[in-house]
């Protein structure tokens, strides 16, 4: 693991590559693991979460801070988690605007990202065996079908909410499967993602102005708790699945990475720029809303792209970006390692 070998540059970028991480994990059907994939520090980044362990704790519960600091690669995962708040906050915001009003674009952008991003870890793969090649094909089974799942009903039970943090977390940690859009299956990425992060914000904004009437509002107390135990499930989803990842990297490697590439490729249903929003609707048919009175998400309906608009040339256009920019991202990569 690098640590004491990066110049500002290195840490500057690392804090833009956790921006593009955030950003990418909050999109349902984009995986911030195909971003570290990519942007080549994967293996750096599970094998830091793996180091969080029984070790770690003892040195931190000695006052040993510098040495627990070093021990858990503490510089090279803090930039990226400052990155990911950064995004949060601001990328993650602007990224919301663009898939309101220009949808079909932004999905086209991604779409094209995904296909640079299997050329470019096919590109680096020679390990063609008969394993290999069916893993793969398992890989995109999986990834289709979980497109094509139906997504269950809310429950803001917290057995099931901290389960929920582990499985969200996935995106972060298994490139191409995205966690957001696993929330949309299990029927709760409103209430994680939305609701109980807006009762965050509204009791941040309580707090500064002194008013703590939000205490004796059963539902604002509700969602914190569900707030609070998704961030435990994701913290322990998070550290759990990156020692599975680094046994399983350590040990199968080519296999690992054969599977990678299903996953990837597999989600590309789920990122197809074509398609329509289905919404939740009650028992009349009434759409469902959420706190805000925004329509609930339920699924996409897919179709093919009509050859006789413009608009339809214009997400091709967006595609052939996006794969250009992962295209040029290598490109630069490469010429950063030679100077």
């Amino acid at each position: 693991m690098q640590q004491s070998t990066r110049t500002f540059t290195d840490r500057f970028f690392l804090v833009i590559k956790g921006l593009a991480m955030g950003a990418a994990n909050k999109v349902p059907g984009v995986s911030g693991g195909v971003v570290a994939f990519v942007a080549g520090f994967y293996e750096e980044f599970i094998a830091s979460l793996q180091r969080i362990n029984f070790k770690a704790f003892k040195l931190f519960i000695n006052f040993r801070f510098k040495s627990f600091w070093k021990y858990i690669n503490g510089k090279f995962l803090s930039l990226l988690i400052l990155g990911m708040l950064i995004s949060y906050f601001s990328v993650s915001k602007i990224l919301d605007y663009l898939i309101i009003h220009y949808e079909l674009y932004v999905w086209s952008a991604f779409f094209g990202m995904i296909i640079g991003s299997i050329y470019y870890i096919l590109k680096g793969f020679d390990d063609w065996s008969k394993r290999n090649i069916c893993l793969i094909f398992i890989g995109i089974t999986v990834g289709i079908s979980i497109s094509l799942l139906d997504p269950a009903k809310e429950n803001d039970n917290l057995w099931f909410v901290f389960i929920c943090g582990i499985i969200g977390v996935s995106g972060m940690t298994l490139p191409g499967l995205s966690g957001s859009f696993i929330l949309i299956l299990l029927g709760n990425y409103v209430l994680l993602l939305v609701d109980s992060v807006n009762a965050l914000y509204d009791t941040i904004a309580n707090i500064i102005q002194w008013d703590f009437s939000f205490i004796e509002d059963p539902k604002r107390i509700r969602l914190l708790q569900v707030l609070t135990v998704f961030s435990i499930g994701s913290l322990t989803g998070l550290v759990t699945l990156s020692h599975f990842l680094g046994y399983v990297l350590k040990h199968f490697k080519n296999a690992t990475f054969a599977a990678i590439i299903g996953f990837i490729a597999g989600s590309l249903g789920v990122v197809w720029p074509w398609k329509n929003k289905v919404y939740k609707t009650d028992i009349l048919g009434n759409t469902k809303l959420d706190a805000l009175g925004n329509p609930i998400l339920d699924n996409y309906d897919r179709y093919f792209p009509d050859f006789t608009t413009t608009e339809t040339y214009i997400g091709i256009f967006y595609i052939l970006t996006g794969i250009g920019v992962v295209l040029w991202l290598e490109w630069y990569g490469k010429r950063l390692t030679k100077t």
